[in-house]
């Protein structure tokens, strides 16, 4: 068990890293415009895109978190032996993902349209 959340650690400080490095480009984008006295009308949709990125991005993940949760249940359900490193179950879960991306393009673009 602590070898699983040795090898997690590496992983999640990536990820905090890279989310930080994120935050702050962003805050130092909103700065110049600030600075530069960019046009109002500029920031409004600046805000309502991030807004609307925000909201499909829940939507994203929602989905594909679903739908690889019925991966999971699907294979403890029809009790296929496959273990954890089992080609087929990564193949099930790693398609469930893509099944997941794929619905979320399409109600995306409807949306949009």
């Amino acid at each position: 068990m602590s070898d699983n959340i040795a090898e997690l650690v590496p992983m999640v400080l990536f990820v905090c890293i890279v989310w930080a490095i994120k935050i702050v480009v962003d805050a130092r984008a909103r700065k110049q415009m600030m600075e530069n006295h960019v046009s109002e009308e500029l920031v409004r949709s600046m805000l309502a895109a991030d807004e609307q990125a925000r909201r499909l991005s829940a939507l994203k993940w929602g989905l594909v978190l679903s739908l690889v949760g019925l991966a999971f249940g699907l294979i403890d359900m029809l009790r296929l032996h496959l273990d954890d490193d089992h080609p087929g179950a990564l193949g099930l879960l790693i398609g469930a993902a893509g099944v997941g991306m794929l619905a979320y393009h399409g109600l995306a673009n409807r949306k949009k349209g």
